[in-house]
């Protein structure tokens, strides 16, 4: 298993955007066969932080994933990087990948 691990810098005046933008996603990436484990947003502290958590079977599927999610064919996530384009409520991201280790 792999677990992408996202950090993103998000304009604060456009978290109802931004939170579009992570739904639409979880159900995405669970369609494509990944396991979303949610968005996380802003609480309490920095209020321009937000992480996501989510995992594929293997690098291989996960690389598979990425070829679909940039299908121009594929309209859901056409809709959904036309959100983060159009409001620009994603100023930056990091993306790391994790092995989870269980019981």
């Amino acid at each position: 298993m792999i677990t992408c691990h996202l950090k993103y810098i998000i304009d604060p005046y456009q978290l109802a955007a931004f939170e579009d933008y992570s739904k639409r996603w979880i159900k995405i990436v669970n369609r494509l066969g990944g396991q979303h484990h949610g968005y996380f947003m802003p609480s309490e502290g920095a209020n321009n932080i937000a992480y996501a958590l989510f995992s594929f079977p293997s690098f291989a599927d996960y690389e598979n994933y990425r070829k679909k999610m940039f299908s121009k064919d594929d309209k859901e996530c056409v809709e959904a990087f036309k959100i983060a384009e159009d409001t620009r409520c994603i100023i930056s991201y990091e993306r790391n990948f994790l092995r989870p280790v269980f019981e």
